[in-house]
């Protein structure tokens, strides 16, 4: 089974809500909730490819230096294996917004339940929920 390696962000808001993406039509697990990254492409790290999906997804720069490793998720999928690890950020420049047509949602850490997630995110949630 191939393993593939997705790194992800907590986007955390002055006022201690969470950033999350919901999934668009289309692609698979659509219509749930996610906290914003992507795959790990060749020759990238976890970091560099955040900020590079950062920048795709939704139009905000950050930097290595912003990213503090918290946690990771290891899910086994039908047809594959996902690593995710998951980042704490707290500075970045711009505004948040869904340029890939995702509708986002600021949430407060003990709403993060009430939204519906892929199975490899629900655990993520108590340690961020613990660390914030």
């Amino acid at each position: 089974m191939k393993t593939i390696l997705v790194s992800a962000v907590a986007l955390i808001d002055t006022d201690g809500r969470v950033l999350l993406a919901q999934r668009p039509e289309g692609k698979s697990l659509a219509g749930l909730w996610e906290f914003p990254g992507g795959k790990v492409e060749p020759g990238e790290t976890p970091e560099a490819a955040l900020i590079r999906e950062l920048k795709e997804e939704l139009g905000i720069d950050t930097q290595a230096s912003c990213l503090a490793p918290l946690t990771f998720a290891s899910h086994t999928y039908e047809t594959f294996h996902l690593l995710m690890p998951l980042f704490a950020c707290r500075r970045w420049q711009g505004t948040p917004h869904g340029a890939e047509g995702q509708t986002l949602a600021w949430v407060r850490p003990n709403a993060l339940r009430d939204y519906p997630m892929p199975p490899a995110d629900l655990p993520l949630i108590p340690v961020l929920r613990d660390w914030l």
